[in-house]
């Protein structure tokens, strides 16, 4: 029988558009001509029109966004490993000649929980944990930063309730904490949600394992081995899928690109492959192997990426993969991205040895019906990557022509749109407006969200969600290091304002950044290192494409800007992230969301803090003039406004406040650190009042005279400019740290024993509201929508 081949050359525009809609192919009329006239020379087999399809969308080749990210900082004295495979490292610690890396990674799973929330949050997790563990790391957390449609309007609950669902109801069974995460909530999400997943592992240098096949590997003939789920047809076409605006008469028919996930398969997966890591570097053979994670693509990104990445080709015999389903097409064995697998490339030698591993000593085929570990394909010398079915060549062509797809040098222009601030009237009573803006849905308690995560499995959680800024882990706590090594430890925080990012693209990434690194610094960490999902609409579009380069230069000179203390004029690098565009329906696209996670790095957890106040009669900082920079703020929101004056930040001087916060809480002058953001200083005394918990009672009383020199009072406390607020120990110690760094201290106040948020402007008070009142109304403003 004949292989059937697709050929658009010779087609009209409306023909060739058919038949690519007929295969469900993610390419554009001239990008499939390109490859049958310029690549091949001849047409295209469905498969190989599927590979392009896949490995050439914006998902897999970043093909309009690759010369921007360029730009990012990546390189620093604490990376072991920048943005060039599943996942980047950082050096966490060293003792003697081994140095402990922390695996950091960022992906976006948007599409697939719009469809399907349980199942496309669930697998966003799973793919995010197989992107460490692929590096040999041991997964020790996760995180999960999300962005919801209008909580008012039903549809919205019901896609938080299943991704929410998903990602409880997929990282518990595996058992990796879930230790920080944010959520808003916007009509701009209505038709698009955004769920972006971060995971963290750690890994010794010496067990550190690379996502490309080994030198020789084509002379030698390597293996390649296939891991876990028998191959059926869930996820296929998922990352073309991600790859085109969202239409809501399809949704239904786009179930079916979204994968199906089994956690605990999942978990026993981990467990075996984690032994087999540290089985293959006590053996001295960890340099001998590749190994990838399968996602985006199945089978064929993972072959062709690994075999091009070591500069070879491959041949894969689709005849000898496990499947689940009978008479599968070879395109859809080939691309389907069923859940659950992963890929290593090994010389012959050491085949019966992975062989074994899984399918006798962890037992695959017993523990999952058809899971097992088989032998697909070989790596071959020449770089021709071929894929066999049937005695049929269905793929033949160069992998390095599949790899780099078609890159864009899209045209981009910012819109004409201005922003205006709104003529609002003074409001009469502060109280009821702090009120107001604690239970308001972006402010309010997430507990409801947190609390069906898991953030303590495996013993190494310092602090969880909701006691401070940060999550804080104790890694190294188990491992054979002397006791100073144990103390050391990490923080993670994620961040990134929907509100600031449709004002300014540029501000909205910068900001975010910061604000992430901010977090991490309220904890007592040092800034180490950040990933990035860039979450924007359609490229195609210029205003668009512009909010895209925007962001990604707002990341840049933010990361450029706050440098890595310690190390001179070296930026905190950015070791990995993911680009997630077409987030856009008929309704329109999402606001720009340049998310950001931080990583920060402590030396000694004991010293942590958290940010409810400790005791009465303390001492209270403002790190942070209060500027007019409302504008996207929470105040704003609850007049229905967007207003013009976005914050700004000040690189240098959020520099100095950062370190300045570092060290006061490493000397133990500081009881209590947070952060000012969402809602401003006003929620931030509130905050630091009832605590994360909202149990506490410690009052505060405040005066603003000497904040916001012009500003009335209900902008000095709404704003949302960045800064901190501390209850300072030691306060001439604490002012001493402040001139080190030419950080501003300036008194506000003194913590009391009465249980009330008092704030004043000299002799007048403008706000006196009981702490338990402004507790019950961030405790319950998110559960009460």
């Amino acid at each position: 029988m004949a292989l059937e081949t697709l050929s658009f050359v010779s087609l009209s525009d409306a023909e060739a558009q058919d038949l690519l809609r007929q295969h469900k192919l993610g390419l554009t009329v001239e990008e499939a001509r390109q490859i049958e006239r310029d690549i091949l020379g001849r047409p295209l087999t469905i498969a190989e029109a599927t590979a392009w399809s896949i490995e050439g969308s914006e998902h897999c080749s970043y093909k309009s966004s690759r010369r921007h990210l360029a730009t990012l900082p990546t390189s620093a004295p604490n990376v072991m490993l920048g943005p060039e495979e599943d996942a980047g490292i950082v050096e966490l610690a060293r003792v003697g000649k081994e140095r402990y890396g922390i695996v950091f990674a960022h992906e976006s799973h948007n599409h697939p929980s719009q469809i399907v929330p349980y199942e496309g949050a669930a697998t966003g997790i799973g793919g995010i944990v197989r992107d460490v563990a692929c590096m040999g790391a041991k997964v020790i957390a996760v995180a999960d930063p999300l962005r919801f449609g209008d909580v008012n309007v039903p549809r919205s609950k019901w896609i938080v309730g299943g991704v929410v669902g998903g990602i409880g109801g997929y990282g518990n069974p595996i058992g990796v904490p879930n230790i920080a995460g944010d959520a808003y909530f916007s009509a701009s999400f209505n038709e698009n949600c955004l769920v972006n997943v971060v995971s963290l592992g750690l890994v010794r240098e010496s067990g550190i394992i690379h996502s490309k096949a080994p030198q020789g590997a084509g002379e030698k003939g390597y293996d390649l081995i296939l891991v876990g789920k028998p191959t059926d047809n869930s996820g296929f076409g998922g990352a073309s899928f991600a790859s085109f605006e969202l239409d809501a008469a399809s949704k239904d028919k786009n179930k079916g690109a979204v994968q199906e996930p089994n956690a605990f398969l999942k978990r026993h997966l981990l467990e075996a492959t984690w032994q087999l890591c540290n089985t293959l570097r006590e053996r001295g053979l960890i340099n001998q192997v590749g190994f990838k994670d399968l996602g985006a693509g199945g089978i064929l990104c993972a072959s062709v990426e690994l075999v091009d990445a070591g500069g070879y080709g491959a041949e894969i015999d689709l005849e000898a993969v496990h499947v689940a389903m009978p008479n599968l097409p070879p395109q859809v064995i080939l691309a389907a991205e069923t859940q659950e697998r992963f890929m290593w490339v090994t010389p012959p030698e050491i085949t019966a040895l992975v062989l074994k591993h899984y399918n006798e000593t962890w037992a695959l085929p017993q523990v999952s019906k058809g899971a097992r570990a088989s032998v697909i394909g070989k790596v071959r010398v020449g770089g021709e990557y071929v894929v066999m079915y049937r005695g049929e060549r269905v793929i033949a062509a160069k992998a390095c022509d599949i790899t780099q797809g078609i890159k864009y040098d899209r045209t981009y222009e910012a819109p004409a749109t201005q922003h205006a601030e709104p003529p609002l009237p003074e409001p009469a009573q502060l109280g009821e407006v702090l009120l107001k803006i604690l239970a308001h849905e972006n402010v309010a308690s997430r507990a409801c969200l947190y609390e069906r995560y898991d953030k303590t499995v495996q013993g190494i959680t310092v602090l969880e969600p909701g006691q401070a800024d940060a999550g804080v882990m104790q890694p190294l706590i188990d491992e054979d290091v002397p006791d100073e090594v144990k103390r050391v430890g990490l923080a993670l925080a994620v961040d990134s304002n929907p509100f600031f990012g449709r004002l300014s693209p540029y501000w909205g990434a910068a900001t975010a950044v910061v604000e992430a690194m901010r977090n991490v610094a309220a904890v007592g960490a040092m800034p180490w290192a950040v990933t990035d999902c860039l979450n924007y609409g359609n490229p195609e579009k210029p205003h668009q494409m512009w909010q895209l380069t925007e962001g990604i230069r707002g990341v840049g000179d933010a990361c450029r800007g706050v440098h890595l203390k310690g190390f001179g004029d070296s930026p905190v690098p950015v070791v990995s992230g993911n680009v997630s565009l077409y987030n856009e329906s008929k309704a329109g696209a999402v606001d720009p969301s340049a998310i950001i996670a931080c990583l920060g790095r402590v030396e000694d957890v004991s010293k942590v803090i958290t940010m409810e106040f400790k005791s009465a009669n303390s001492e209270i900082y403002l790190l942070g003039e209060r500027k007019d920079e409302l504008g996207g703020s929470v105040y704003y929101q609850l007049h229905n406004e967007l207003g013009k004056n976005v914050p700004q930040v000040n690189f240098k001087q959020a520099e100095g406040e950062i370190y300045t916060v570092i060290d006061a809480i490493s000397t133990g002058v500081v009881a209590a650190c947070h952060d000012i953001s969402d809602g401003g200083l006003g929620v931030t005394l509130a905050e630091m009042c009832f605590g994360g918990g909202g149990q506490g009672t410690i009052g505060v009383e405040v005066d603003l005279a000497a904040v916001g020199a012009g500003l009335p009072a209900w902008k000095k406390l709404f704003s949302e400019t960045g800064g901190f607020v501390l209850e300072v120990k030691e306060a001439e110690e604490f002012k001493s740290i402040c001139a080190r760094y030419d950080a501003l201290p300036i008194h506000l106040g003194t913590t009391t024993s009465q249980g009330k948020l008092v704030v004043r402007e000299g002799e007048k008070i403008v706000l006196d509201a009981p702490v338990a009142e402004l507790a019950r109304a961030w405790q319950n403003g998110l559960r009460d929508k």
